[in-house]
């Protein structure tokens, strides 16, 4: 059974920055696609951010294009989420998840973190 374990979430103010990160428990990170989605309070998951086996393709949602940066080391079997210039609208939980699928679809993402809880005050 594969583990992932999100952190690094918090309060920051608008136009801040947090960087997460979510560690695998196994050596089953080579491979597998990896995906960021959130959850605000009230509202169905979303897609954020994916990134390929082998780093080359990365996909963002509308809303976080050219502020949030995801990123891959395969050697800590871990995957980050830089976030800049965050905005009221970016609080949720955050959740990591690893598929086989490189997609903003959440459905085939086999495994999913706990979750990590970003707020951002105006």
């Amino acid at each position: 059974q594969v583990q992932l374990v999100e952190s690094g979430g918090g309060l920051v103010q608008a136009g801040g920055s947090l960087r997460l990160s979510c560690a695998a428990s196994r050596r089953t990170f080579s491979g597998t696609a990896m995906g960021w989605f959130r959850q605000a309070p009230g509202k169905e998951r979303e897609f954020v951010a994916t990134i390929s086996w082998n780093y080359y393709t990365t996909y963002y949602s509308d809303s976080v294009k050219g502020r949030f940066t995801i990123s891959r080391d395969d050697a800590k079997n871990t995957v980050y989420l830089q976030m800049n210039r965050l905005k009221p609208e970016d609080t949720a939980v955050y959740y990591c998840a690893q598929g086989w699928q490189l997609t903003a679809d959440p459905e085939p993402y086999k495994y999913w973190g706990q979750g990590t809880q970003v707020t951002v005050s105006s």
